[in-house]
């Protein structure tokens, strides 16, 4: 059954394969990665914030909205290039670039942006359950716990499946707000000059950030520079250069689709409710309610509806995020389960903190806010982002050109800038409020505060004083010697290798079995977050290096005059080890263990007992 289901997903991923192949089969071989990074431009916070705009400004904000995804397509563009160039992701490049103490705030940074992104999916999905169905908030919220049921499931399909579903959810929302404005009957003059620039203060500041946070999200500049990489592309300047233009043009449409769901949501609110007189509506509920009251029925039950769809469609992508802002900062994995499980609980607790103290009404102003919170965090993801793509030494002839490095440059400078006057603003209104007691504030919120400015200021004069490069923990180490060992006698045995200290331990054993007359394949796999959903179609730097080390492996074995091969699994480590067992005829298996007790066990999984339930062969396991 398990060795079935195996084969499945594989057949599922070597579809996204982009050689041979010509005209439209060429392109949708490319299209996949950025609708599902799209979904993040389209998601209950978006939502929160454009309502808020519409209700309140009228059409006054639908410039900021185009600016935000001007920069988006900008900036998403420049992480599919990162991805693409130089097979990293977003924060494997920052591990690499930046010392570790730089690295641990950067991932806290990146994980209370990935917290507050969950967060609005929670609050939107709770609402529309809500809205649709009569489930009270609460319940709600705790019902949103059981979608890594869902997410799990999609994920041991493959990538087409998962995208499909996206590319679904996508479609109902579109569709959903297509009927919305044939509903409404927006005045189309009004809505042109919506697209004239104003000036910007006081809650229009506030609402204006809150779409940017929710337009260029950070998590999406990871999630984007991974999944380019499960396209199998030849690694010449001409499929480099053909992989990027056909990921522009996957970025142009998927974005574009994005600015119309927003931008129909803000007009939405705008005909609505602003025209109408209701200049207060910032709830997501009351929006709701007024559609009913002023349309009838089929306008709210469509709203609720495509709020159910974009929330689900959002929370898969940030849980990919997730993992791949864990894996690229600090090198750490952990199963898939319990990091959705992880993030979606942090994500919960603010939610459930603020209905049991505040009441249910104050869930829009949460959602607003951890837009808000989104965009503080843009300028630790822009700039490295920025620095890596305009780096001639790594990017060779695909660095960016002078004009896109200025409209990059100046696309962080208006982020920063926003963030900076709205940072200032808001202490400065604590303080006032606070009065006498404004003492706590310059003990605790004033100095993080600076401290977080000062890191932002680091991040971005570091690379301008480049110094060695330090070897990224990901890949693994090199290949160790191997002249020292012995030969002893046995056959047909596959040896697992994880490129840790204890790989000539259990290289040794193994040959012990087996000596010159039998045949050894070397078995390694890749975790990455993109081989884990992506398998043999994934192309990072991760897979080109570990192959190499175990060509070494291979070479060393050779001259000691051992006959080898190897063999490459991706994604779950013990089902991808049963897989090459299974079908590479293995007769001995040799494991390395690395000790993992109770808790850890949990946390990290135990290989070795996974492998020995879905193999019929002995297998050897050999401690430290």
């Amino acid at each position: 059954m398990n060795r079935k289901h195996t084969e499945s997903l594989s057949e599922v991923h070597s579809s996204v394969k982009t050689e041979k192949k010509t005209g439209w089969r060429k392109i949708f071989a490319f299209l996949g990665p950025a609708y599902l990074v799209s979904v993040g431009y389209m998601d209950p916070g978006n939502w929160a914030t454009d309502i808020a705009g519409g209700s309140q400004f009228g059409y006054k904000l639908i410039w900021v909205l185009l600016m935000s995804n001007l920069i988006a397509l900008l900036l998403q563009s420049l992480s599919a290039r990162l991805g693409i160039v130089r097979g990293l992701d977003l924060a494997q490049a920052s591990k690499k670039a930046y010392p570790n103490w730089a690295n641990i705030p950067l991932y806290i940074l990146a994980q209370i942006a990935i917290i507050a992104c969950d967060l609005a999916e929670i609050i939107g999905m709770a609402i529309g359950l809500n809205l649709l169905f009569g489930i009270p908030l609460i319940w709600g919220i705790s019902i949103t716990v059981l979608d890594t049921i869902l997410l799990l499931f999609l994920l041991k399909k493959g990538m087409r499946s998962m995208e499909a579903f996206i590319v679904s959810m996508v479609f109902i929302v579109g569709v959903s707000f297509l009927m919305e404005m044939i509903i409404v009957q927006p005045q189309l003059n009004d809505v042109v000059k919506g697209f004239i620039p104003s000036s910007l203060d006081g809650s229009a500041l506030y609402i204006a950030i809150g779409i940017i946070g929710a337009t260029v999200m950070p998590h999406n500049l990871y999630l984007h520079s991974s999944l380019v990489q499960t396209r199998k592309i030849e690694r010449s300047s001409k499929g480099i250069k053909e992989a990027l233009k056909f990921n522009l043009i996957d970025t142009t449409i998927a974005l574009n689709l994005a600015f119309l769901v927003n931008a129909a949501i803000l007009i939405l609110a705008a005909a609505a409710f602003f025209t109408n007189g209701f200049n207060e509506v910032a709830e997501i509920q009351d929006a709701h309610k007024l559609l009913g009251n002023i349309f009838g029925e089929a306008a709210p039950a469509l709203f609720a509806i495509a709020l159910i769809a974009s929330g689900q469609s959002s929370t898969i992508t940030g849980t990919l995020a997730g993992q791949i802002v864990m894996e690229g900062h600090l090198n750490l994995r952990i199963a898939p389960w319990l990091r959705r499980l992880i993030t979606r609980l942090l994500a919960i607790t603010p939610a459930f903190f603020t209905i049991i103290y505040f009441g249910e009404e104050s869930l829009g102003a949460l959602l607003i806010l951890s837009q808000v919170v989104l965009s503080l965090q843009l300028g630790f993801a822009i700039i490295p982002l920025i620095h890596f793509n305009s780096d001639a030494k790594l990017m060779k002839e695909f660095t960016i050109k002078t004009w896109v490095k200025i409209l990059a440059w100046l696309s962080a400078v208006i982020i920063i800038s926003l963030n900076v006057k709205l940072v200032v603003d808001e202490i400065s209104g604590w303080i006032i409020s606070a009065g006498e007691n404004a003492f706590w504030l310059y003990i605790t919120v004033i100095p993080l505060a600076i401290a977080v400015g000062l890191l932002l200021l680091y991040i971005i004069i570091k690379p301008f004083f480049p110094t060695q490069d330090k070897q990224i923990a990901v890949p693994h180490g090199s290949a160790l010697s191997l002249a020292d060992l012995k030969t002893p006698v046995y056959q047909n045995i596959g040896i697992s290798i994880d490129f840790s200290a204890n790989d000539k331990n259990v290289i040794r054993h193994a040959i012990l079995q087996g000596g010159q007359l039998a045949n050894y394949t070397l078995i390694h796999i890749v975790e990455t977050a993109g081989a884990r959903y992506h398998q043999q179609n994934v192309m990072d730097m991760e897979t080109i290096s570990d192959e190499e080390n175990l060509k070494k492996y291979q070479q060393n074995l050779k001259d000691l005059g051992f006959n080898s091969t190897y063999k490459i699994g991706y994604g779950s480590t013990s089902g991808a080890i049963a897989k090459i067992v299974n079908k590479s005829e293995i007769d001995f298996l040799v494991m390395g263990a690395h000790g993992h007790k109770g808790f850890s066990d949990l946390l990290f999984g135990s290989t070795v007992d996974a492998v020995r339930h879905q193999v019929n062969i002995p297998v050897l396991v050999v401690r430290k």
